[in-house]
C-alpha cells in the first residue's frame, strides 16, 4: 500500500491552483527540459524538497538583472550566491525564461564577449521589466505577508472575531 502523501507518477503538486516546479537535492546542467534544482549547501534545509512557485523564476531572473547586463551564466551565479546557495537554476529551464522573457519585451539582449573573452549574449531589462519586476515584487511581499500572518497563529480565529 502506497504512503497517505505519495503522489502518483507524473502528477505535478499544487498550491491553490498553481503549477509548482520542484527543486531537487541533486545538480546538473544542460539537460534539456529539466527544472530548476536545489544546490545543497550547510543548512537546515539540507535533505528537503524546495518548490519555486511557477512565476518565481521570472522575478528571479528580473531581479538579478537590476544591477545591469548580464549573460546566462552570471545570471544563475548570481542567484545561486544571493539564495545562500539553495537554488540552482538549470541552463534548460533558465533559457526558455530568458527566451519568454525577451519575447514579452521584458528584457532586451545583444551578443557580447563574456569575462572570460568567450561570445556570450547579455540581457538587460528594458524599461517595461523594470516595471514588471516593481509590480511582482510588491505582489510577492503581500503574499509574504500573508502566510507569515497564518503561520504566526497561535489561536485559531473564532466567528464573529476580527483579525
Amino acid at each position: 500500500m502506497p504512503a497517505l502523501n505519495a503522489k502518483p507518477k507524473g502528477i505535478r503538486s499544487c498550491l491553490f491552483g498553481v503549477s509548482r516546479l520542484s527543486l531537487f537535492p541533486c545538480i546538473s546542467r544542460g539537460t534539456s527540459g529539466t527544472l530548476p534544482h536545489v544546490f545543497q549547501g550547510e543548512s537546515d534545509v539540507d535533505q528537503t524538497r524546495l518548490e519555486l512557485v511557477r512565476g518565481t523564476l521570472d522575478i528571479l531572473i528580473l531581479k538579478s538583472l537590476i544591477w545591469g547586463p548580464r549573460h546566462g551564466y552570471a545570471i544563475t551565479s548570481l542567484i545561486r550566491r544571493h539564495s545562500g546557495d539553495a537554488l540552482l537554476v538549470e541552463e534548460g529551464t533558465l533559457y526558455p525564461a530568458l527566451w519568454r522573457l525577451e519575447n514579452k519585451g521584458l528584457l532586451a539582449a545583444e551578443w557580447g564577449l563574456s569575462e572570460n573573452n568567450r561570445k556570450a549574449k547579455f540581457y538587460r531589462l528594458t524599461a517595461e521589466g523594470r516595471r514588471q519586476l516593481r509590480q511582482e515584487v510588491k505582489t510577492w511581499e503581500a503574499y509574504a505577508a500573508a502566510v507569515t500572518k497564518v503561520l504566526g497563529a497561535t489561536r485559531p480565529e473564532l466567528p464573529g472575531e476580527m483579525a
